[in-house]
């Protein structure tokens, strides 16, 4: 074993440093602090952030809440909210990114929860089933900004490559299109 540094970037796609990149530039210039909790990502979005020189100027903290005791427990997700609608959906990813802003000094908080895989899905949250959420500190917390994704099943490192991506896109100072739009998380 050696004791050389590893090169800037080691073992992460391009891609996903590209985005981080831009993400960290972009929050930069508008003035906004950033924050993630991440779930079925792993600390994968934290991770390429991090990559970036200078990214303490708008990354305040990511959050790796993979145990639903972990979301109750560090984001302050409700039990119930878990036990109803389960820990890949609207309302706990939601919860999640609610529970980044309310956690830090963060201006936008996203969060991401899935299923990666090669178990765990069901008919209805199949492998490759995604759910982000982007909360705004200065945003209406009764407004749910979230989407959900099918991948498909892609094999684990695919799911979880494209979930970071994606929750990168959430992090830009404006929403990417197609996102934004008010979501009701469905009642039980």
């Amino acid at each position: 074993m050696t004791d050389a540094p590893l090169p800037a970037g080691a073992n992460l796609p391009q891609v996903l440093l590209d985005a981080a990149h831009r993400v960290i530039e972009e929050n930069r210039a508008a003035g906004l602090r950033i924050a993630v909790a991440e779930s079925c990502t792993g600390g994968l979005v934290s991770a390429a952030l991090t990559e970036v020189p200078g990214c303490s100027d708008v990354f305040v903290a990511g959050f790796v809440t993979y145990a639903n005791d972990a979301k109750m427990n560090t984001l302050g997700i409700a039990s119930d909210v878990l036990e109803t609608f389960g820990a890949v959906s609207v309302a706990v990813a939601w919860a999640m990114a609610q529970g980044a802003i309310q956690k830090t000094s963060a201006d936008i908080g996203v969060a991401i929860t899935g299923i990666a895989g090669p178990g765990g899905g069901s008919e209805k949250k199949p492998v490759g089933t995604v759910v982000f959420a982007r909360a705004s500190r200065s945003g209406d917390p009764d407004d749910v900004v979230a989407d959900k994704r099918e991948f498909g099943d892609l094999g684990r490192p695919a799911i979880r490559l494209q979930a970071a991506l994606c929750a990168l896109e959430l992090l830009l100072p404006a929403p990417p299109p197609g996102m934004g739009e008010a979501l009701t998380p469905a009642t039980p």
